[in-house]
């Protein structure tokens, strides 16, 4: 039997796919961590973040912080 096609996902075809698709996901890391990179796959919230600052910084109670991080997470 005749083997017709492209060599392209044959054996070592499928090792370059996944090498460059590994190489695109550590690209995308790399850009989310920096500050003017693309957030594709940031998922924190932005909201909370601040309000744990504010917590932490002092500016707001226990009782507001708690009343508030609720709301946001509903």
């Amino acid at each position: 039997m005749m083997y017709r096609g492209s060599r392209m996902f044959g054996g070592g075809g499928i090792v370059w796919i996944l090498i460059i698709a590994v190489a695109i996901y550590f690209v995308i890391k790399y850009l989310n961590k920096n500050s003017n990179g693309f957030k594709v796959f940031k998922k924190e919230n932005d909201a909370i973040e601040t309000l744990n600052e504010r917590y932490a910084k002092g500016e707001i109670g226990e009782e507001e912080y708690k009343k508030k991080k609720s709301m946001l997470e509903d």
